[in-house]
């Protein structure tokens, strides 16, 4: 299924050919440093930049063999430079190979997320400041509270958006780590460097410390913050499918021209894009935790984290580059009804100016108890008799006793609510 929707930048990331590649771009700069240090000719270091290549069905027919991937690669590499490649992997373990070319690959990833962050970003504040002013209803359980605006739930994603992006970028820095310490981390038969040289020219920083390869606090780092981005699509996508219910019908996910919703319904416009993604961050959420797992290896390396990472760690990035891709489609083209949302107002009686009742009447000096018990009682009863909430408190002696009409006017006049949506826009878009 993952295969179907890749995106074309992210998916080439994983594939074998590119992964060797990262893996002949390491040992080149390898041999590089090394020639730097004297250590290898020059002339054969030129006939191993102009020879190094490899094949993927050769490396695969090696290890059907020889069993390890690495020895495998090193030797179809060895078959295109000839007598010269005695200088390849020279003093390096495997670890240092595929530790540093696994943080490349991860650095690469993060930036085609943060370009898909930047851009769904971008949606984000066109269509808070499209809906800015548009009121709805808000909701606490489900239940009216008071009212907002439409455009108040994309400022919240745009801001949590913002905060996925800086993780990110830090996740990027953290992840962005080279390692050629040898066997154990103790420079045995490397010189330090060698490291410092290498990680220079792959725009890395060397690991302080490692034992036979980088610590996996790293890479679960990395993926807990794919699984937060995950999390953040979920609430969203979530808040939809809820818009989109037909008891409520105040936004539902583009449908487009010739799709069908049901096999059996030919009525039916279901939110299959937001439960798509619902289900996914279902995935992202369990590599993190895989990922957790990883942290703990026997003494200084097992290769348990192996197999779990050739998973999780490709499948996370595509997942989330796939995510953010079609949220960003779906919400460009949100279909929004505001008729809708004035009606679905309407379904409470006004109700949910219960809190501003509750306040004038303290501000007239009533304690909170009895005024909480008056504006309750006709806040019950307007909702058992499906009478207007502001009525019957005109109608009530004891609310009459402290507030005249004008007053209950101003308390049900929608612009207290709106007073301060300039300056919440403020804060979250003055950056």
């Amino acid at each position: 299924m993952i295969a179907r929707y890749t995106r074309k930048e992210m998916g080439r990331l994983w594939e074998p050919e590119n992964r060797f590649s990262k893996w002949l771009e390491v040992e080149i700069a390898a041999c590089e440093a090394w020639a730097e240090l004297g250590k290898v000719p020059l002339k054969s270091l030129e006939i191993i930049r102009k020879k190094a290549g490899f094949s993927v069905g050769r490396i695969d027919e090696i290890e059907a063999v020889v069993r390890h991937d690495v020895i495998a690669f090193l030797t179809s590499v060895a078959e295109t430079i000839g007598p010269e490649s005695r200088y390849v992997h020279k003093g390096l373990t495997s670890s240092d190979v595929v530790d540093t070319a696994q943080s490349l690959l991860m650095k690469e990833a993060a930036d085609i997320i943060i370009k898909d962050l930047k851009k769904f970003m971008g949606v984000l504040s066109v269509q808070a400041h499209r809906y800015k002013n548009t009121v709805c209803i808000g909701r606490s359980h489900g239940v009216h509270a008071e009212p907002m605006t439409f455009g108040l739930k994309f400022a919240l994603w745009y801001e949590e958006a913002g905060r996925n992006l800086s993780r990110m970028e830090r996740a990027k820095k953290t992840i962005s780590i080279g390692k050629f310490s040898g066997a154990v981390g103790t420079f045995s038969n490397i010189p330090v460097e060698i490291e410092e040289k290498v990680c220079k020219k792959l725009g890395l920083k060397p690991e302080p410390i490692a034992t036979q390869v980088v610590q996996r606090d790293r890479h679960a780092e990395y993926l807990s913050t794919l699984a937060i981005i995950a999390a953040s699509i979920e609430k969203i996508v979530v808040e939809i499918r809820h818009l989109q219910r037909t008891e409520v019908l105040e936004a539902e996910e583009p449908f487009a021209k010739g799709q069908k919703g049901s096999s059996a319904m030919p009525h039916k416009r279901n939110p299959v894009g937001c439960e798509n993604l619902t289900g996914l961050a279902r995935v992202v959420r369990s590599n993190a935790l895989a990922s957790f797992e990883n942290v703990a290896l026997w003494h200084e390396r097992d290769i348990s984290h192996s197999s779990v990472e050739r998973i999780i760690i490709p499948d996370s990035t595509i997942l989330i580059d796939y995510m953010l891709d079609r949220l960003t489609g779906i919400l460009s083209d949100l279909q929004v009804y505001p008729d809708r949302m004035k009606e679905n107002m309407g379904r409470s009686y006004g109700l949910y100016n219960s809190q501003n009742a509750l306040i004038s009447l303290t501000e007239k000096g009533m304690t909170r108890e009895d005024a909480y018990a008056i504006v309750q009682r006709n806040a019950m009863k307007s909702w058992k008799t499906k009478k207007d909430f502001k009525g019957l408190l005109l109608k009530d002696r004891d609310v009459r006793k402290y507030l005249s009409a004008k007053e209950l006017d101003n308390i049900f006049d929608l612009k207290n609510y709106f007073k301060q949506i300039d300056y919440i826009f403020g804060r979250v878009f003055k950056k």
